[in-house]
């Protein structure tokens, strides 16, 4: 488990940007079933999830499309709501970082690390809009 200094920072660059932080697996639920898309991303430490992931969730909300939710978990911090998180991400095996688009409940889309990994923000960014514009 991370400290929470340390990765407070890496919180607030998605809470800034309207997602919001959860923490049991109820919450995580609640989120994904609600009515409406959801955009869930599973935060990390790591270097990709610095350099591509976080600027990338942000960046694909400056589009007309977006989710009626963002909601985001942290790996090796909120292990309650990760795991409930990645359950319902299944059949997808769990990383980190990831980001997935549920649309009532469905899981629609799914950008897994191999995809975040040494990909620049903007494809990231586009690879969502694409999704939003079918689903949202």
């Amino acid at each position: 488990m991370y400290p929470e200094e340390m990765v407070k920072p890496m919180r607030a660059e998605l809470n800034d940007a309207g997602f919001q932080d959860l923490y049991s697996a109820d919450e995580v639920k609640n989120a994904i079933q609600s009515e409406g898309t959801t955009l869930v991303v599973v935060n990390s430490v790591c270097g990709c999830a610095a350099r591509n992931a976080r600027p990338g969730a942000k960046m694909s909300l400056a589009g007309a499309k977006k989710p009626s939710k963002l909601v985001t978990v942290f790996a090796g911090v909120d292990k309650e709501a990760v795991d409930a998180a990645r359950e319902q991400m299944f059949p997808f095996p769990p990383s980190s970082p990831s980001m997935a688009l549920f649309k009532n409940g469905e899981l629609v889309h799914m950008l897994e690390r191999h995809h975040i990994e040494g990909r620049p923000a903007e494809l990231i960014a586009e690879n969502l809009q694409d999704a939003y514009n079918e689903y949202c």
